[in-house]
């Protein structure tokens, strides 16, 4: 006799914890109860729901099942950012990181187990990709790093970016439907213009994220702006040239009205010079937009190091004289390989 696999229970349709309750004659009002513990309370078992009757979570226990992520280690910088080490029910993991600044407290999450897209210059490409991650399991990410918000700064979350390990555009609906359930009013309730989903560059499911009409930011890994240099260190350029990307990003921005900012990681030798400034300046005028130039982070064996404070700053002046928006974005966590491009599931 085939055994029926159950369904994890932030799967069910309100609609059906409905029809449970009608049929094991139980208060409608019980289905509100439950969605606030699984959205609002963020409870992890059946147990933990303690107003629900022995007999009910008996009842959800046997019908439904549980795979909250749990947390398999916590390491705390020198600086005080926390990264954090999930283990998924299927026993792999991956990380998330809570970021402490001094105007607000980020929390970077994962949105794949591993990564397929080959990035050179970062540890989480060394890794195969196991799997998408669900969209309840990236919820979870959230929730662990806002409770961990709490505990150690006394706040909570106020900005939340999918720059961790994985492609989230390649996981494009759990990573939208985790947002529409960290967005609900009520549950979490963060607002999308504190969201920013970063991508390798996709150019059709970026046009999708236009037709879709999402209200989170958008931001493109960029680090070059011109394929050549580009395709060698992000094979995803040889599919996704600048010029359809560009054309995707002028799409978004006229469906949302929302300016993309770019990330690009400055290498010593690689794309530094006067020209490569240049070529970024010519493609902030395309779209508005602005730059987050981030400070490299050492991943052993890819050969990239990073350039001398006194190129960077010309960088900058470049760009700034070029009416470029532009911040430089100084790395935290280093010291606990939390730091952009260093999550590998080390340790």
């Amino acid at each position: 006799m085939e055994t029926k696999v159950k369904k994890e229970i932030r799967e069910v349709h309100k609609e059906d914890l409905q029809i449970l309750m009608n049929d094991i004659n139980e208060k409608s009002f019980r289905v509100q109860q439950i969605m606030e513990w699984l959205w609002l309370k963020n409870a992890r078992s059946f147990d933990a729901m303690t107003n629900l009757s022995k007999n009910l979570r008996d009842e959800l226990a046997l019908r439904y099942t549980f795979r909250p992520l749990t947390v398999n280690k916590t390491q705390i910088s020198e600086d005080g950012t926390i990264k954090v080490r999930f283990e998924t029910f299927d026993h792999h993991f991956i990380e998330g990181v809570l970021i402490p600044s001094t105007d607000r407290l980020t929390a970077c999450i994962s949105s794949q187990i591993g990564c397929s897209l080959t990035c050179r210059f970062c540890a989480t490409g060394k890794m195969e990709r196991v799997r998408n991650l669900l969209f309840y399991e990236i919820y979870d990410q959230v929730a662990i790093l806002q409770e961990l918000a709490e505990k150690h700064f006394q706040k909570r979350l106020s900005n939340l970016v999918f720059m961790g390990m994985g492609e989230p555009l390649l996981n494009y609906n759990h990573v939208l439907r985790s947002i529409d359930k960290i967005t609900w009013s009520k549950g979490m309730g963060m607002s999308p213009s504190r969201i920013t989903v970063s991508t390798s560059g996709i150019a059709k499911q970026i046009k999708q994220l236009a037709d879709d009409k999402v209200k989170f930011n958008l931001a493109l890994s960029l680090h070059a702006a011109d394929n050549e240099k580009r395709s060698k260190m992000m094979p995803i350029n040889d599919s996704n040239k600048l010029e359809d990307l560009v054309e995707a990003l002028d799409y978004f921005y006229k469906e949302t009205h929302s300016p993309i900012t770019y990330e690009y990681i400055l290498f010593a030798g690689v794309n530094d010079s006067d020209l490569d400034a240049a070529n970024l300046i010519k493609l902030c005028r395309r779209i508005p937009s602005k730059v987050n130039l981030i400070e490299y982070n050492a991943v052993e064996g890819t050969g990239f190091v990073k350039p001398d404070h006194t190129i960077l700053d010309r960088f900058v002046s470049t760009l700034q004289k070029n009416k470029v928006n532009v911040r430089v974005r100084r790395s935290r966590g280093k010291d606990i390989d939390a730091a952009c491009g260093q999550l590998a599931n080390k340790g």
